[in-house]
């Protein structure tokens, strides 16, 4: 059972970590004017991403300084995504074979 719910949550982390990295990209796309938000299908899509992912960005662009035009701010959300999942995987390993030095190396 814990063993679902471990992998049930890597997997969301997962899709999120492709839905920031989709942002990123079609963001920048969009402020090169490679996508035009006026098709319909694109701003939907351009949209769905930006109400996914910017309740996480939200407080690291708060957080961090002001850069001009460029915002490392998914790049920091994928770093901690990574971190949480590296966490979680050795906690998984830990619960499951009673590894708990495993948790602190």
């Amino acid at each position: 059972m814990i063993t679902i719910l471990f992998s049930i949550i890597l997997m969301l982390l997962n899709l999120f970590w492709w839905a920031v990295i989709l942002a990123a990209v079609v963001s920048t796309l969009i402020s090169f004017n490679v996508l035009d938000t006026r098709n319909r299908v694109i701003w939907s899509v351009a949209d769905f991403l930006y109400r996914i992912t910017e309740p996480a960005l939200r407080p690291i662009r708060r957080w961090m300084p002001n850069l001009g035009p460029v915002d490392i701010s998914p790049l920091i959300l994928l770093i901690l995504i990574y971190a949480v999942e590296a966490l979680l995987s050795r906690l998984h390993d830990a619960i499951l074979f009673g590894n708990v030095r495993g948790l602190f190396l």
